[in-house]
């Protein structure tokens, strides 16, 4: 299953590492750093034409990315809980 993120950006559920208001988060200096050093990495995607909302941790075995979305945490939360609602059909 994916999570649609914004910008027609959908990452797999099982990538997903956490889901972070980007405004209570930021306002700790190791979140500051953290996503500094990802941004130095090219390791953040922007998905955001306004002010962003949130930010979305996800990682395989080959990299770890950040997306930073316009879309809330509680709007994320919610088509979370559909993906979850409906599960996979084995085929």
């Amino acid at each position: 299953m994916y999570l649609h993120l914004g910008k027609n950006q959908s990452v797999s559920i099982k990538e997903i590492v956490g889901i972070f208001d980007i405004e209570i988060a930021t306002i700790s200096s190791d979140t500051k750093i953290f996503l500094k050093k990802k941004q130095e990495e090219k390791r953040i995607v922007n998905l955001s034409n306004d002010l962003p909302k949130s930010f979305i941790i996800a990682e395989n075995e080959l990299y770890e990315s950040v997306f930073v979305s316009s879309v809330s945490v509680s709007s994320l939360n919610k088509r979370l809980k559909k993906c979850f609602k409906y599960p996979e059909r084995n085929a």
